[in-house]
C-alpha cells in the first residue's frame, strides 16, 4: 500500500511539537516552484516574507513592498504548497491602526491565501493583535530586530544585548502571547535571550539569529542557498555548498534544525 500522505500542518500541531520538545523547520518562499520543493522536503512552515523586496525586487530594505506584492506572492506559494503552514507578512504601514490591520489581513487571507498573517512589533501591537484575533485572524508576531523599523533601530543590529533591552523584548513576547498571537518570530537577539523567551512562552518561538534553544528556525531561502548579496549575516549557513541539488540542500537544512545541528555556536550571538 502507498505511504500515508503527511498531515497538513496547523498551528495546533506546531504548538504540540513545542510541548513535546520536537523542533520544526521554516523557510521563506515567494513562488510555486520553491514552495513545492520546501513542502516535499518536510519544511513545516513557509513564510511569504516581505524580504522579497530585497531578494527578489532588489530594494535595500523591505519598506517599498506593497500589499499587492504580498497578495501576489502569497497566491503563488499557495499553488505550490500542499502540506506546510503558510504565514504571509503584512507589509510596512499596512497595520497602522487595528481597523486598517483587519482590512488588510482579510485581504491577505481571502486574496493572498494566507493561513496566518505576521506583523512586526511588541507591546505596541498588542491591541492590534487582539483586534485581529477577535475577528478570527490567526497572527504571528515578530520581535527583536524588526526590518520594517530598521531606520528607527539604527540599522540591522543585534537587539537585547543590555539587561534593560532584554527585559523589554521579553515583555513584548509575553504581551503578544497574551493578546492571542499563535506563534512568534524572534530575530537577532543573544542566544540566552532567545532561550528565555522560548521557555517563558507556551506558543512556538521561531528564531532567526536567536540561538539554538528556540522551538524552530527560519532563514531566508536565498541565504540558505548561498545566494546572498553583500555581507552574510552571522546566523546564515550556506546549505547548498556540497549539496548537489536544491532539494538536497533543503532536506539537509530540515535535518539540521530538527537534530539541533543548526544553528551551531558560530551562528549565535
Amino acid at each position: 500500500m502507498p505511504d500515508k500522505a503527511p498531515a497538513t500542518v496547523t498551528s495546533a500541531m506546531l504548538t504540540a511539537m513545542k510541548r513535546d520538545g520536537e523542533k520544526f523547520a521554516c523557510l521563506t518562499a515567494y513562488d510555486a516552484s520553491f514552495a513545492s520543493v520546501l513542502d516535499a522536503a518536510g519544511v513545516e512552515l513557509i513564510m511569504v516574507g516581505d524580504s522579497l523586496g530585497m531578494v527578489m525586487q532588489g530594494h535595500d530594505s523591505t519598506l517599498p513592498v506593497r500589499m499587492m506584492d504580498m497578495i501576489y506572492h502569497g497566491q503563488c506559494v499557495a499553488r505550490g504548497c500542499r502540506r506546510a503552514l503558510r504565514v504571509v507578512d503584512m507589509p510596512y504601514q499596512s497595520y497602522d491602526t487595528p481597523d486598517e490591520a483587519l482590512s488588510n489581513a482579510r485581504r491577505l487571507i481571502q486574496e493572498g491565501q494566507a493561513q496566518v498573517v505576521k506583523l512586526e512589533g511588541g507591546t505596541v501591537q498588542a491591541a492590534t493583535v487582539r483586534h485581529l484575533v477577535a475577528h478570527g485572524i490567526p497572527v504571528c508576531g515578530h520581535i527583536g530586530l524588526q526590518p520594517q523599523s530598521v531606520r528607527e533601530l539604527g540599522g540591522y543590529r543585534v537587539q537585547g544585548r543590555d539587561p534593560e533591552d532584554a527585559q523589554r523584548i521579553l515583555a513584548d513576547a509575553l504581551a503578544l502571547q497574551t493578546a492571542g498571537a499563535e506563534m512568534l518570530v524572534v530575530e537577532c537577539v543573544p542566544a540566552d535571550l532567545g532561550r528565555d523567551i522560548t521557555q517563558a512562552l507556551d506558543i512556538p518561538v521561531i528564531g532567526i539569529g536567536a540561538g539554538a534553544d528556540c522551538d524552530a528556525q527560519v532563514l531566508v531561502l536565498y541565504d540558505m542557498l548561498g545566494i546572498t548579496h553583500g555581507k552574510r549575516a552571522k546566523f546564515v549557513r550556506d546549505f547548498m555548498a556540497g549539496a548537489g541539488s536544491v532539494q538536497s540542500a533543503v532536506e539537509s537544512y530540515v535535518r539540521a534544525v530538527k537534530t539541533g545541528d543548526y544553528p551551531a555556536p558560530e551562528h549565535c550571538y
